[in-house]
């Protein structure tokens, strides 16, 4: 998962936690709708101070927005085999 991915997957869902549209984080952000939606897609890679302007309409610290997500940190542990 790159930096993009990490961003997005965070980004989207942080706002739907919050019951944002993007409209609403964008206008919160000072940005685009079509920017958030951009971003949450993986198609545009955001500058620091937009990321900075999203952690703070979102409430969080930047690094909850680009810290690799739990759950793909899990890995499938294998099972002992009964030989």
């Amino acid at each position: 998962m790159d930096i993009r991915e990490i961003l997005a997957v965070n980004l989207r869902k942080l706002r739907q936690a919050r019951g944002l549209s993007q409209e609403e984080l964008a206008h919160r952000a000072e940005i685009d709708r079509t920017y958030v939606s951009s971003l949450e897609r993986s198609v545009y890679a955001a500058g620091i101070d937009v990321v900075e302007r999203l952690a703070r309409a979102l409430g969080v610290e930047v690094t909850d927005l680009l810290t690799r997500p739990t759950s793909s940190l899990k890995k499938k542990k294998k099972s002992p085999r009964s030989d």
